[in-house]
């Protein structure tokens, strides 16, 4: 199999192309850039043809660059979300059907669902930022010594306070240290369950951490 990355590569395919190149079709023509597009995309899609591709690229790196940038908020997300979204239109032209729509509906297609996925992923990241925020308190919920005890009991009893659902993730996983796949099993519910009942939770007692460091 080719080397996805190399061929990208070769049609100016970096970080540094996305930032300055300047696309070269006039908007102007829809008709006519369309079928270009088009017709570059079967050449990718029969022959891997990188000249064809450099063309999509050109036109299509821009516009994704600066999608990326209004949803995600980062310049790095934009650029990561130009390389997934283009590349997989490199290793899945084959695939497109003019019968069913266009090829810039096609290639936003995939660029929203990619950069879908990076909220998803951006979204979870800052979940488990969240828990290791949490997680020293609870680490020290059993040591008398420490001078935070008291606060500590306080957010334990904040603990018992939380929905039964939310109680048994946040203490099974912080107390009994099991994992979330554990605790489904033990639960019997679906780990997307147990996530989101930890996610509520730890919002809850977020909160609460808040307003007594204010």
């Amino acid at each position: 199999m080719q080397n996805i990355q190399s061929q990208c590569r070769q049609s100016g395919y970096d970080k540094a192309y996305i930032i300055t190149n300047k696309h070269s079709m006039d908007d102007t023509n829809t008709e006519a850039i369309i079928d270009t597009l088009t017709k570059s995309l079967s050449e990718v899609a029969d022959n891997r043809d990188r000249q064809a591709y450099a063309l999509l690229f050109s036109y299509f790196a821009p516009k994704i660059l600066n999608f990326g940038n209004q949803k995600l908020a980062n310049q790095g997300l934009a650029t990561d979300l130009v390389q997934d979204t283009m590349t997989t239109v490199w290793t899945k032209a084959h695939l497109f059907n003019r019968d069913k729509g266009s090829i810039t509906t096609w290639v936003f297609t995939i660029m929203r669902n990619r950069c879908f996925d990076m909220l998803r992923k951006v979204q979870h990241n800052k979940e488990d930022t969240f828990a290791d925020d949490i997680w020293p308190v609870f680490e020290n919920s059993t040591e008398e010594e420490h001078p935070d005890h008291v606060f500590t009991a306080k957010l334990l009893k904040h603990v018992d306070a939380l929905p039964l659902g939310q109680r048994q993730v946040v203490k099974g996983i912080y107390l009994q240290e099991l994992s979330q796949q554990e605790l489904a099993s033990k639960l019997d519910v679906p780990l997307g369950t147990i996530k989101s009942r930890l996610r509520l939770g730890l919002v809850k007692l977020r909160s609460i951490l808040e307003k007594d460091y204010d």
